[in-house]
């Protein structure tokens, strides 16, 4: 079995999804919402349970399983596949100063992949990683809280935004999520 694939469908994974090239995308907003709207669809339509999560300038942490089906599979893949397409259209419409250079790689990483057709946004591999010990999940939920902190961003995890860290302190953030007990 791969080290890369998710093997428990009843299992808690660490995922982490990356824009191709590591463009610094999630630097404006309408693009994080399109995320954090995806994400909600998800918990909402499709059973994701969230347990942490972090956006990053260039990719996105998860700890994630689901309650029903489809599979984890299937939810990043639908996941990946619709935000993708909907940050493009957006960079395409909106005003962006980076488009061209944006486009340009987007489309320049698609022509190395036959899966694509005009446009990667997303690294293909996700990385899973079945969190298998309680020593393992956090040290993976630490890992994504810090890493605002790590990135010089904030001082502490709790003043990020973008992360579920400010649930794990007592207040309440952008996205529904259960709490590893």
């Amino acid at each position: 079995m791969s080290n890369y694939k998710i093997n428990n469908p009843d299992g808690v994974y660490f995922v982490t999804l990356t824009v191709v090239e590591w463009v610094d995308v999630f630097t404006r907003k309408r693009y994080v919402e399109i995320v954090l709207d995806s994400l909600r669809h998800c918990q909402q339509a499709k059973g994701l349970v969230i347990y942490a999560w972090c956006i990053m300038s260039n990719h996105v942490h998860l700890i994630i399983a689901k309650e029903k089906e489809p599979t984890l599979s299937d939810i990043l893949r639908d996941f990946k596949k619709y935000t993708s397409s909907q940050i493009i259209k957006s960079i395409k419409e909106e005003p962006e100063s980076r488009r061209n250079w944006m486009l340009w790689i987007f489309s320049s990483a698609a022509k190395k992949n036959s899966n694509n057709t005009n446009y990667q946004f997303w690294q293909q591999n996700n990385q899973p990683k079945e969190l298998i010990s309680n020593e393992f999940m956090e040290q993976k939920l630490d890992y994504i809280h810090l890493n605002p902190v790590e990135a010089g961003i904030v001082e502490y995890a709790k003043d990020y935004l973008y992360s579920s860290a400010r649930d794990y302190e007592g207040s309440k953030g952008l996205l529904d999520i259960q709490f590893i007990e």
